[in-house]
């Protein structure tokens, strides 16, 4: 599935700072934490200006790369650039004919799951990339598709982050409803974009004990790489 242009406050934003230098927040709205802004020069940012677990990531690529939700193309823009044959998979339409105005040779609008071309040595998914699965549910089936697109001796890198923080009560302890009917990572959001609002969608954040009995049960071996200063982490899944 690509997404609308009319409802793509992100999309937008992306390529109004591209061509006019205009660095217009987009404004992220969610179910569980207070509204935040995102300007669009952070989906610009080089190398040296990525976090620490970016970085890791960018240096245990390997082989033939698929970057999943590249957005701009920052992590596609800096592989290219060291001689890696990667390509950039993006639902958004402004985000992809920003990434090919970059030079990024490879470029596929459409969303994963609609993707069957060709195998890999290395997926990609940053910034919590694996939040497109929505719910744990829908993680089982990303996973279960991404094996499909990966060389035997493939892997996936990716980053994601424990909500579990939310939760914490002033004595250190945290407070889950056991009988809640989703689980606390599954994120309810809304970003809009000056006059642009986009449809809402869900996100998911996977602490790293459920994402390793998820791949597990895809078949996935999961390697935390790093952790990382708040609750986040690195890992890599290797096929068992």
């Amino acid at each position: 599935m690509v997404i609308n242009p009319e409802f793509d406050p992100l999309g937008q934003s992306i390529s109004n700072y591209y061509y006019n230098k205009d660095n217009t927040s987009v404004k992220v709205f969610s179910n569980v934490v207070e509204d935040e802004e995102l300007p669009p020069e952070y989906f610009f940012r080089q190398y040296s200006d990525m976090p620490k677990l970016e970085r890791i990531a960018l240096k245990k690529c390997s082989g033939k790369i698929l970057d999943v939700g590249a957005g701009a193309g920052c992590h596609s823009l800096h592989l290219q650039q060291n001689k890696f044959d990667v390509t950039a998979l993006e639902t958004s339409t402004f985000c992809c004919e920003i990434m090919k105005k970059q030079k990024i040779k490879k470029v596929v609008n459409t969303d994963v799951l609609s993707y069957k071309l060709e195998k890999y040595d290395t997926i990609l998914l940053m910034m919590n990339g694996i939040g497109i699965a929505e719910t744990l549910a829908g993680l089982t089936i990303l996973l279960t598709h991404l094996k499909r697109l990966l060389n035997k001796s493939g892997k996936i890198i990716l980053d994601s982050s424990d909500l579990i923080y939310l939760f914490e009560q002033e004595d250190g302890s945290f407070l889950l409803d056991v009988n809640a009917s989703h689980y606390y990572g599954e994120i309810d959001y809304h970003l809009t974009y000056k006059n642009i609002h986009g449809k809402p969608f869900s996100w998911l954040f996977a602490d790293h004990v459920i994402l390793s009995e998820i791949a597990e049960q895809a078949g996935f071996k999961t390697t935390i790489i790093e952790y990382g200063p708040h609750y986040d982490y690195l890992a890599q899944l290797t096929i068992k």
